[in-house]
């Protein structure tokens, strides 16, 4: 590794509030793309949003605080980060569960 790369962390971001019906997931599908991330968004049964991010950690850094504000059409109650494993081969994100 150089020293001009950086490692590549995984987080898993779980958002609570109105965060369903309000276009959260594609909110975070353009603000990853905007940041370079790579993983995944799905909407989960309980309410929330589970997002699986893959970057550097400024990259996450930055998800991080565009999760905490939202869409316009959303109110975020509380953001929960969990460390993950980094998928090998991990290079687009996408949203699970959309019809």
């Amino acid at each position: 590794m150089t020293t001009t790369e950086k490692p590549i962390q995984a987080r898993r971001f779980l958002v609570r509030g109105r965060v369903q019906g309000v276009g959260f997931r594609w909110f975070v599908e353009r603000e990853a793309h905007i940041l370079g991330i790579a993983g995944w968004v799905r909407n989960n049964h309980d309410g929330s949003v589970e997002v699986l991010a893959q970057g550097t950690r400024d990259q996450l850094s930055g998800l991080h605080s565009r999760l905490r504000e939202g869409p316009r059409a959303a109110r975020v109650d509380a953001v929960e980060v969990s460390e993950a494993q980094p998928i090998a081969g991990l290079s687009s994100f996408r949203i699970e569960g959309a019809w």
